[in-house]
């Protein structure tokens, strides 16, 4: 939907590079960007800070092929998985420096999904939009899954292209795998107050 070039690099490259204002990436070893889609902002990552290992995750085979180019470019330290991300959390439970994820699902679902895969003292960093009532609706999750929220970044792009919402949870215990819920439980009752 959005072709126009500056747009492009305001709404895809710059937006991507946003994750920096929660975190200095030439600190981390790995991260896991999933339903990257195009590649953002995992690709975007990537090419900014070389030596991070960076895993780029979708579900879609046609997104995943469009980015083997990166491959075919001989880009070190990344790898492309093709498969949804709830597939992955028993082989790379507690795994990741920092788990991030831009535009996916809602917030409670999100950090369900996303929190298993992150190290202990790591962080998943949400990508959000505007929306603050959704990021309050994932706080309970957050918790949930040995998560304490060190940082909500909200800023405007420029240009008026709108606002943004960084969430930036550590990780404080490991998750045991008897926590992992079927994806579909997942769905059916997120992790919210009114479903406790």
């Amino acid at each position: 939907r959005i072709v126009e070039k500056e747009d492009v690099y305001l709404k895809h490259f710059y937006d991507s590079l946003t994750l920096t204002k929660v975190i200095d990436l030439k600190t981390c070893t790995n991260l896991l960007d999933f339903g990257t889609g195009a590649g953002f902002p995992g690709m975007v990552l990537k090419i900014f800070f070389p030596d991070l290992k960076v895993t780029l995750l979708d579900s879609n085979n046609k997104k995943i092929k469009f980015l083997t180019i990166l491959q075919e470019m001989n880009v070190d330290n990344l790898e492309l998985i093709n498969t949804r991300v709830e597939n992955l959390r028993n082989e790379r439970l507690n795994y990741y420096d920092v788990v991030t994820a831009r535009a996916v699902t809602n917030m409670p679902v999100l950090t369900e999904l996303a929190m298993p895969l992150v190290k202990i003292n790591g962080y998943f960093i949400a990508m959000k939009g505007s929306n603050e009532e959704e990021i309050e609706d994932g706080k309970f999750a957050i918790i949930k899954m040995h998560g304490i929220v060190e940082e909500i970044n909200k800023f405007s792009l420029s240009k008026e292209a709108g606002m943004r919402n960084i969430v930036k949870v550590k990780k404080e215990k490991e998750t045991l795998n008897t926590e992992l819920r079927p994806y579909e439980k997942i769905i059916k009752k997120p992790l919210q107050k009114f479903n406790k």
